[in-house]
C-alpha cells in the first residue's frame, strides 16, 4: 500500500509581510491583477510568522526558505532587515531568498550587503514576462540575454547564493540557454515553470521546455503553488503536473514548497500539503524525504542548523 509521507518538511518557499509598513506596492488596493493569479484582495492583510506556524499546524514544518515578497525595489534590503527582525523560534524564514535587481548599477553593493546577512541563500530577480501586461511580472522582455543582468548573475557564485528562477514558459528556452551560459550557478525553478496557459499546447509547450531545462544538472525545481493557474484544480488535475517535475528532475533535483499565503487564494495549506503527500505517496521513502525536506534542506544551506542539533540530520 502507498504510504503517504509523516516525516520533516522543509517548505522551500513562502512569503511574509506587514502592509502596515507600507512597501509591498503590489498589494495596494490601487494595484489591480497580477500575473494571472486573479482577485488579490485576500491577500491584503498581515502575513507574519505567527500566521505561517497556523496554517502549517498540521505539518511537521521544521524550517523554511523566506522568498523576497515583492519589497519596494528602491529599499530591497530592507526586507531583509525586517526579516531579522522576525521571530525565528519555529524555524519560519530560517532562510532567505532576497531581491536584487542585477541589471542595476548598484547590483554588486546590494549583493554584498545581502550577502552579509547569515541566513542570505539566494536571491530572486523576476522575469517572468509576457505579452499579456495582467500577466507579466517583470518590467520587460529578454532581460535574462541583458549583459548587464548577466554580470550581476556572475557574482552571486563568489557568496555561494543559489538563483530562484521565476519564468513563464514561453521563456524556459531562453533559461535553458541561461543554465548552460553559468553551469557553475546553482538555478531553482519556481513554481513548476509557472503552467499559465492550461489549454493543450500550452501544456506540451510547458512540459517540452521543462524536460529541455531539466537536462542542465545545475537547475532544480520547485513544486510550488500548483494552483496559481489551476484555480478549479483537483488532485487529478495537479497530479500530472507534480509527476512531470520529478520525471524531469528526479527526485534529488525536485523540492516541494506552499507558496503561502499566495497559493492561499485558491487552496489551503493543508490542500497543498496533504495533496503534495498523497500524490507522492508511491515513491520510495528515501525519494520522499528528499523531495519534502533534503533537497531543500541542502540546496538551501541548512545543513548548519542540523549539525546545531536545531533541525533533523
Amino acid at each position: 500500500m502507498p504510504k503517504p509521507y509523516s516525516g520533516p518538511i522543509v517548505d522551500a518557499h513562502h512569503h511574509l509581510w506587514d502592509l502596515d509598513l507600507g512597501r509591498h506596492p503590489w498589494l495596494a488596493a490601487t494595484a489591480g491583477e497580477r500575473g494571472g493569479l486573479g482577485e488579490l484582495g485576500p491577500l491584503r492583510r498581515n502575513y507574519l510568522p505567527q500566521d505561517f506556524s497556523r496554517d502549517a499546524a498540521r505539518h511537521d514544518v521544521v524550517a523554511t526558505v523566506h522568498v523576497e515578497a515583492g519589497w519596494a525595489s528602491d529599499d530591497c534590503v530592507g526586507e531583509t532587515r525586517w526579516l531579522e527582525t522576525q521571530d525565528k523560534s519555529q524555524g519560519v524564514a530560517a532562510r532567505y531568498v532576497v531581491r536584487v535587481p542585477l541589471a542595476s548599477p548598484g547590483a554588486p553593493a546590494l549583493i554584498e550587503a545581502q550577502a552579509a546577512f547569515d541566513r542570505t541563500v539566494g536571491v530572486r530577480d523576476i522575469l517572468s514576462w509576457d505579452p499579456d501586461p495582467t500577466r507579466r511580472f517583470a518590467a520587460r522582455d529578454g532581460i535574462m540575454d541583458e549583459p548587464a543582468w548577466r554580470a550581476g548573475l556572475a557574482l552571486l557564485g563568489a557568496h555561494q547564493l543559489a538563483f530562484d528562477l521565476m519564468v513563464f514558459p514561453r521563456q524556459l528556452a531562453d533559461a535553458a540557454r541561461l543554465a548552460a551560459a553559468f553551469p557553475g550557478q546553482q538555478f531553482v525553478l519556481n513554481h513548476c515553470g509557472s503552467p499559465i496557459d492550461r489549454d493543450a499546447e500550452g501544456m506540451r509547450r510547458w512540459r517540452e521546455g521543462l524536460r529541455a531545462l531539466a537536462r542542465h544538472e545545475n537547475v532544480a525545481v520547485k513544486i510550488s503553488d500548483l494552483v496559481a493557474y489551476d484555480h478549479n484544480w483537483t488532485l487529478d488535475s495537479l497530479r500530472p503536473v507534480v509527476l512531470h517535475c520529478i520525471d524531469c528532475f528526479g527526485s534529488d533535483r525536485a523540492m516541494f514548497g506552499s507558496d503561502f499565503p499566495v497559493a492561499g487564494l485558491h487552496a489551503s495549506f493543508d490542500d497543498i500539503y496533504d495533496g503534495f503527500k498523497t500524490i507522492a505517496a508511491d515513491l520510495s521513502t528515501d525519494e520522499q524525504a528528499a523531495l519534502f525536506f533534503g533537497n531543500a534542506k541542502r540546496i538551501y544551506r541548512l545543513d548548519e542548523l542540523s549539525s546545531a542539533g536545531l533541525l533533523p540530520a
